[in-house]
């Protein structure tokens, strides 16, 4: 098949059904913190909605979430008076009934019973407080970099992925990202997705990636992302530190130069079809798939 028809297939085989496992355990997980968050902050009555890359259209199989953001009124006081309160104490609730891992502005959970130790369920709270009583913008708590808040605004960040118009690229990315162990948040790598492709939006997918890959090996010094929902006010420079860039550079270089020896399947892998011809899925053998060696020392973590 060409490389377009490979690319498609690959898509494909990172398309979780509704109806599968995934999803429906993703459901129940989401439904069980939800009903957590309102018994616990019963008295602040916070709002609950669902981003990630569910939300987003960036699904994929290899590397999926979901965001279940706890945004409490501007005005409430109940579920703590700081921003780091707030995140302290949606971080104890949670961890009545899950491991809780702390990511800068998000809680990361995942099982803490004998059956599911450690099981990542896919699922970061994301707590919050909104900035006055129109509920739009909010005020996330952050723990590291020099400022201690973020103002942002779930909406726009929705829809200035969902509207970019390389959906399908960014799901690629992603791919790639899981693929070679990178760093870079999803968040970070989307934003930086977006503004590369920008005026390359009817392009074809190989040219999209090659693009983005030449790009972060010829200029990885250039390259910057905003934050969508308030350009100016977050400093996003952490996410594409000096570590992630280096590390960028060096596996797009690496990938490029095995999609010129070997083509597009040593990138990504073989797909196939099953024996009905309806679905395909991904072989992913060790040797087909790019394993770089790596000659930085720390990977570094951020927002998701």
């Amino acid at each position: 098949m060409d490389n377009e028809k490979y690319l498609k297939e690959v898509l494909k085989s990172q398309t979780l059904s509704f109806d599968g496992p995934e999803l429906a355990a993703l459901q129940q997980h989401r439904a069980d913190v939800e009903n957590l968050l309102r018994d616990h902050f019963s008295e602040s009555s916070p709002t609950i909605r669902y981003g990630g890359s569910k939300a987003k259209g960036t699904m994929i199989r290899d590397a999926y979430d979901l965001d279940i953001i706890s945004y409490f009124p501007n005005d409430d006081t109940a579920a703590g008076v700081t921003l780091e309160d707030i995140y302290n104490n949606v971080r104890t609730a949670l961890s009545k009934e899950y491991m809780v891992e702390q990511k800068p502005s998000a809680l990361r959970i995942k099982g803490n019973s004998k059956e599911n130790l450690g099981v990542d369920f896919h699922i970061d709270v994301v707590p919050g407080r909104y900035t006055d009583a129109s509920k739009s913008d909010v005020f996330l708590y952050r723990s590291s970099g020099e400022k201690k808040r973020l103002k942002t605004n779930l909406d726009v960040h929705l829809n200035h992925i969902k509207n970019s118009g390389v959906t399908e690229a960014i799901r690629l990315m992603k791919l790639w990202r899981t693929r070679n162990g990178l760093s870079i948040t999803h968040f970070a790598l989307e934003l930086l997705v977006i503004k590369l492709l920008k005026k390359r939006q009817s392009s074809s997918l190989t040219e999209q990636l090659e693009y983005v890959w030449k790009e972060m090996r010829d200029n990885i010094d250039n390259l910057s992302i905003e934050d969508p929902a308030n350009p100016t006010g977050n400093d996003l420079s952490d996410l594409l530190s000096a570590t992630i860039r280096s590390t960028l550079s060096y596996v797009a270089g690496t990938t490029l130069k095995g999609i010129e020896d070997s083509g597009w399947e040593a990138i990504f892998g073989e797909v196939e079809e099953n024996e009905d011809n309806k679905t395909a899925r991904l072989k992913v053998a060790a040797s087909s798939v790019v394993k770089p060696t790596k000659p930085w020392l720390d990977y570094e973590k951020g927002m998701v």
